[in-house]
């Protein structure tokens, strides 16, 4: 059994974030082709955002710091730290209204 700080992780990836030309950097914690499962912790400084794209499957967001906004349509969400979401199954895209780390869970059905 091997366990992780989430907050350690979510520190290191807002310091590669700040960094970054994007400003965003992510990094996958649990997951990969063997797996039917794949969690990515994604930082994403103020401003900036993962352009709309179509849901990967079945999907939810854990804000662990920050603040963000998820539109999906005509619905959008706010989510603060300790806020969880089930996204949607429809194009969307996740706006950083603070600098903001996020775990993204994936059933992947690899």
């Amino acid at each position: 059994m091997h366990g992780r700080s989430l907050l350690e992780l979510a520190e290191n990836e807002m310091a590669a974030a700040r960094e970054a030309t994007s400003g965003r950097a992510a990094t996958t914690i649990y997951g990969g082709q063997e797996h039917d499962l794949r969690q990515t912790l994604i930082a994403l400084v103020a401003g900036r955002s993962l352009g709309e794209h179509d849901a990967p499957g079945e999907a939810t967001l854990q804000v662990l710091s920050g603040e963000v906004r998820l539109n999906a349509g005509d619905d959008s969400w706010d989510g603060a730290t300790g806020d969880y979401l089930v996204i949607p199954p429809s194009r969307h895209d996740l706006l950083a209204v603070s600098d903001a780390v996020v775990l993204l869970t994936v059933a992947t059905g690899s």
